[in-house]
Parts: structure tokens; sequence; C-alpha cells
């Protein structure tokens, strides 16, 4: 009958995958590279398959984007095989006609590396299907957090720190010769799991078909834009400033109003007020003048980087106090929540009742083509014993008579050579019906051992392991369970 496996945490994940070699990820303008800063791997081409297992088949529970199914490029949370969690944005159908321009574009972003920016690290392009994989960012965006704060407002040093350091990454993008930046605003800015702000590299693709260079409302626009269409260089500085004045103010308003109460001297009326002063006048007003030099009408007459960088910089008073300090976040591992199943769920909610109707559904089909004593053993009257066996076995477990369904059951176990997984399925949940954990538990290890990779095994032992007050165990197994459903269902796909 085999030997028990005493836990699933020994059985290989079917996941895994060599780590690839990863580049080094150098500071920009001289600087030394972060040591704290992880390894970005090298851009790749990823197939269709690739991102559908890493987003469990584009499962609607993992979209990011903040307008969700509604967004024109939805962006999916992923796991990729090599364990590494990542953004991926699917693009609308008509966004990029051109697969060869799209993977081109996106592979010339994807070598522009910096630690202020939510690098690219892949593509792909299948059929019409177009998408683009980035570092995930799980700290949300700077939108949610200035916009739709919860608990407490962003802090005034945690302002002046998104300042300093998009005008970081867009320094390097110039360095990089990458000097045109599509449609900054706060939702382009996220926060690492330090709680540090980056830029998306998204907003470096210059040919996206989105509809146009700039989602946001007209009045947020830079005037170039509309009066030829055209994005420049210095379009870029005026978004800027646009992104300025969300810190400022806590709130989006548009430039022609800002402008107004600057030149009015209202400066305070611009101020967020749910600072409630925590923050220098002079530095407010230091950033405030950097803002409508941004918002210049003319394009001449706005600042370049470097002057950004150098008026920016010195606003900076708390530049040793970590990011998720400031913000007051909690450091926690990255996990995807878990896909179950039917009976996944019903195993997590201990619903014995719906178990029994789901394994009932179920039948034996799970074993079909599998070896065993009633397929391939001459016709004799052992055989018809445990065809009859198993018949009132079925019979007993279908009419919730648990008692009589464990002594068929068991019988039948002991008159075959070759086990049943779908059996000790069965008497395990007729165990549970008889508050009788432990053995059921044994014999949802057993149908492990009859098939490795069958999810039931796994939700069954969870479910005895919740039983037995087990329940970090308990949650391992479902995430086992739910790991190979997801691997099922891919291959299937596929």
């Amino acid at each position: 009958m085999g030997c028990i496996q005493s836990k699933t945490s020994h059985v290989p994940s079917p996941d895994q995958e060599a780590p690839q070699n990863p580049k080094p990820d150098p500071g920009a303008n001289g600087d030394e590279a972060d040591p704290g800063q992880q390894s970005v791997p090298a851009f790749r081409e990823f197939t269709l398959a690739d991102l559908r297992a890493a987003t469990n088949g584009f499962s609607g529970e993992l979209i990011v984007s903040e307008s969700g199914e509604k967004a024109p490029n939805v962006v999916y949370k992923g796991k990729l095989r090599s364990s590494q969690f990542v953004a991926v944005k699917r693009f609308s159908k008509l966004s990029w006609p051109d697969a060869q321009q799209f993977v081109a574009e996106a592979a010339g972003v994807g070598k522009v590396r910096h630690k202020r920016l939510v690098n690219l690290i892949g593509c792909c392009a299948e059929g019409d299907e177009r998408l683009l994989v980035a570092e995930y960012m799980p700290n949300d965006t700077l939108s949610k957090h200035l916009f739709h704060w919860d608990k407490e407002p962003l802090p005034w040093e945690m302002r002046v720190r998104v300042a300093y350091y998009i005008a970081q990454a867009l320094d390097h993008c110039n360095a990089e010769n990458h000097k045109i930046y599509h449609d900054l605003n706060a939702y382009r800015v996220l926060f690492d799991e330090d709680g540090d702000p980056r830029l998306s590299s998204f907003g470096l693709m210059k040919n996206s078909r989105d509809g146009k260079s700039y989602s946001t409302n007209l009045a947020y626009t830079p005037p170039e834009f509309l009066r030829t269409g055209r994005v420049i260089a210095e379009s870029v500085i005026y978004s800027y400033g646009t992104v300025l004045l969300d810190l400022l103010s806590g709130k989006h308003i548009p430039p022609s109003h800002a402008l107004d109460m600057i030149r009015g001297k209202n400066v305070l009326l611009l101020m967020d007020s749910s600072l409630e002063g925590h923050y220098a006048d002079e530095d407010a007003t230091q950033l405030v003048e950097v803002a409508s030099k941004c918002l210049e009408y003319e394009a001449r007459d706005r600042p370049d980087i470097k002057f950004l960088l150098s008026a920016v910089a010195p606003l900076q008073k708390q530049k040793e106090v970590a990011s998720h300090v400031l913000m007051g976040l909690t450091k926690t591992p990255v996990v995807l929540p878990v896909m179950l199943s039917p009976l996944g769920k019903a195993c997590a909610k201990m619903d014995l009742t719906a178990i029994h109707d789901i394994l009932l559904k179920t039948g034996y089909k799970d074993e079909e083509g599998a070896e065993n004593e009633l397929s391939f053993q001459e016709w004799t009257q052992q055989v018809q014993d445990m065809l009859n066996t198993k018949k009132f076995g079925d019979i007993a477990f279908r009419d919730k008579d648990f008692k009589n369904a464990v002594e068929c059951y068991s019988k039948l176990v002991s008159m075959m050579s070759v086990p049943s997984a779908t059996i000790f399925v069965r008497r395990a949940l007729a165990y549970l019906m008889l508050d009788q954990p432990e053995l059921a538990l044994r014999d949802a290890m057993q149908a492990q051992v009859c098939l490795p990779d069958w999810p039931t095994a796994f939700y069954m032992q969870a479910l005895a392991l919740s039983k037995l007050g087990m329940e970090t165990d308990a949650q391992d197994m479902l995430n086992d369970g739910a790991t190979f459903e997801a691997k099922r269902q891919n291959s299937w796909r596929g």
C-alpha cells in the first residue's frame, strides 16, 4: 500500500525553475548601487502560457489596476515560476497592432535599469495579446496614498522624498536617452516593499495606442500637447509640476486654478489641510515655487531635470529614516491570494455536507487511466467480491451511512494490491463524519501517495488538520492544493 508521507512540504513544488542570472542595478549619477536593492532579472520574452500560469489564468481576483476590470489596460499581480512576484499589464486588443514594434519598444525600455524605476523585465506578443511584465510593487500608488488614504495622510517628509526620487528616475531616463515620459501622474508612482516610491516604466512606452499620450483630464495636459498633439521633453517637466501640486495639496487640482492661488499669494489655501501644518513654511514655499516654474505655459521657460534635483534635494530633512517607517507601513512578505476550487473552499470552511456532495459528483474520474485491480486482473471470484464490496461501500457513502461505508471501504482496501485514491478520500470523509480526524488524516495522506499531484488529497489533509487544531499546517496544505489545481488548469488551457 506504500508508505505515508508526513508533510506535503517535502513534495517538490511544481512551479520551481532555476533562477535567472540577475544583472546588477547600478545607481544613477555615479551613485553606488544600493546594497539592499534586489537584483533585477534580464529582460526576456515570455510565452502567453507563462503569463497565464503566473496570473492563474488572468484571474479577476488578481487584478490590481485601481479601476479594476474597467481599466483600458488591466494590470494583474502574478508570480513567475522563478517565484518572483510581478505586475502583468495586459493591453487592449488594438493598442499595439504591430507585434514586432511592440517587442522592440519593450526591449528598449527593458534595458533601462534603476532603483527609482519599476523595472520592466519582460513582454509577450502572441496573436492579439500584448503584455508587459514589470516588478511588482506591493504598497499601492501615490494616488491611493494622497487621495484615498484610510488612517493617516502621507507625511510631508515622504512627499518631499517622492518629489526627489521621481526626479532621480526622470534624470536617469534622460541619461539613457529616454527623455520623454508619457502621462506622468500620481497613478504612475508606486511604492515598493520598502515603501520607497518608484516611477512606473510603462510610461516609457512611447508608441502605445492607449488612445492618447495623455489619458488624464485635459486640464492637466501640457499646453503644447493641446496645441499640436505632440509630446516633447519639456512636457514631462510640466507633468512633474502637476505631481508636485498633488503632493502639496493632497488633491488633484487643475494647474490653472493652482497658479491663480500662487499668484494671489494664497499658498496656504493650496496646502493640504490634513498635514495640519507639520512642515516648514519655507520648505513649502520652495516646493510651490518649483511647481510654478514647471507649469510655465511656454515650454522653453520650464527648468530642466538637473534644476529640479538641486531644488528639491535640500528639502529632505529625514534622509536617514526608512520610507516604510515614515509611511507607517509594516513590511510583510508578498503572497498571492489562495485560488481555491469549490472543493478547496468547502474544505477551508469545513463544510462536510458540501464536500460529500462534491465527492459524489466527482466519482472516480480522477483515477481514469490509473492501473488498478478492477481493470487489469483476470475475471475471478475475487474480482467479483471486490466489485460488490465497492458497490456496497458507494451506496453507504451516498446514503450517508458512514459507519458501513468505512467498513466496506476498509475491506476493499485490504483486497486491493493497487489501492484507490478515491476510496481513501471517501473513507477519510467518512472518518471525519464519525469524528475521527486522525484516521481521516492518515487516509488523506494515503490518497496523496496514490496520486501525488491530486489537489483533492491536499484539500482533505487540510480539512483533517483543521479538525485537529493544526491551523498553520492546514493553510500550507490548502496552498499546496491550490498550486496543483492551478497547474492542472493551465495545462488544460495550454
